[in-house]
């Protein structure tokens, strides 16, 4: 079974955070949520959030990926902590996945992530960064190798979905989706 690793921050997007969290589990993934301290996490949009651990009990952990949630202030707070940068510059090291959405793939550009990869973000977030060597697009999902990151909060089912083809395979993709009742981009 596959392990990944949601960083929650003060202020991070609940929308993002959540439809991840509970989308993987739905695909049998296990989800460990750590909040940078002890605390309650208090969202963007004020929905509180109980992380299952902090981040300063699994510096040690091994994780298949780690996924950052977008929103502001969360995604500031996750780019000035160096425990999520090193955790970050480890499991790239290791060959594991670093994924992002929103305002969160600033954080993978602060550890040296996103050098030489196609991502996207929550528009304007990495072009503030004038980053020379990272071709942005403005795809909802962007996958380059073992970087992956989404562009907002409407794209969060999407991410999700790829994060778990990704793991676990296009048959796990399509049972989640399924239950889900989407609407097939066929529809009309």
């Amino acid at each position: 079974m596959s392990r990944v690793l949601v960083p929650l921050a003060q202020g991070c997007e609940e929308l993002e955070a959540v439809t991840v969290i509970d989308l993987l589990r739905r695909a049998g993934i296990e989800v460990i949520t750590a909040g940078l301290d002890e605390q309650p996490v208090t969202a963007s949009r004020g929905v509180r959030l109980l992380p299952d651990t902090s981040v300063d009990q699994i510096l040690n952990d091994e994780f298949d990926m780690i996924v950052l949630p977008g929103g502001l202030p969360g995604a500031d707070h996750l780019a000035s902590d160096e425990r999520i940068i090193r955790l970050l510059k480890r499991h790239a090291e290791h060959g594991h996945y670093t994924t992002a959405i929103c305002a969160a793939p600033k954080v993978l550009a602060r550890a040296g992530l996103l050098s030489n990869k196609k991502a996207t973000s929550y528009p304007g977030v990495l072009d503030a960064l004038n980053l020379e060597d990272v071709e942005i697009t403005h795809a909802a999902v962007e996958v380059d190798n073992r970087v992956i990151t989404s562009k907002g909060p409407g794209t969060a089912m999407d991410f999700a979905l790829t994060l778990i083809e990704t793991l676990e395979g296009k048959a796990t993709r399509e049972r989640v989706e399924q239950q889900l009742c989407r609407p097939s981009t066929s529809s009309t």
